[in-house]
């Protein structure tokens, strides 16, 4: 590969570092073809996109970034691919249990290095439960705008039955003393 071939693929990945606010670094290493091609199916299906780069590459182009990524540097060894999603921070975290499940129990791979969740760092295996289980933007919004309308609907229902109630009082009253 030549110098120019290098540089082009450094740029294009720093591009696409700055595109993606959430990105993953797995180690797929002793996959057979098919594994391979079975995860990258998924990885596709799910809508998130994974690639394999030298270490090298991929350590230049998070340079080339203004944030710091000097942490997630640290777990550039072995084999190293990069899972893109650009809109669900924790779809990447999903697939990988997702593909583990479907592989056996006792698949660990693809094995979860790292990963940068809009610019906050997660480094090792244990975040990976904890990425999974994170919400999307939408599901958060959707949470606050129903614990904002519950008090509403409780005051609302609450008067409505009130009103029953009361009429009904008067009512009554109106006919004793008939």
């Amino acid at each position: 590969m030549t110098r120019e071939e290098k540089k082009s693929i450094i740029e294009s990945l720093t591009e696409k570092f700055k595109e993606t606010p959430h990105f993953y670094i797995a180690d797929a290493s002793g996959f057979n073809v098919a594994q391979v091609n079975a995860f990258r199916r998924l990885c596709y299906e799910k809508g998130v996109e994974y690639r394999v780069y030298k270490n090298t590459f991929i350590k230049k182009a998070l340079e080339n970034l203004d944030t710091d990524f000097t942490e997630l540097e640290g777990t550039l060894k072995g084999f190293s691919g990069v899972i893109f999603a650009t809109e669900t921070a924790s779809l990447p975290a999903k697939v990988l249990k997702e593909y583990r499940k479907k592989a056996g129990s006792k698949e660990t791979r693809p094995v979860f290095k790292g990963a940068s969740i809009d610019s906050d760092i997660f480094i090792g295996e244990a975040n990976l439960d904890v990425l999974s289980s994170l919400k999307s933007k939408e599901e958060l919004l959707g949470e606050v705008i129903g614990l904002l309308q519950s008090p509403a609907k409780n005051v609302i229902s609450a008067l409505s039955s009130g009103q029953d109630t009361l009429a009904g009082l008067v009512k009554t009253l109106s006919e004793r003393e008939s």
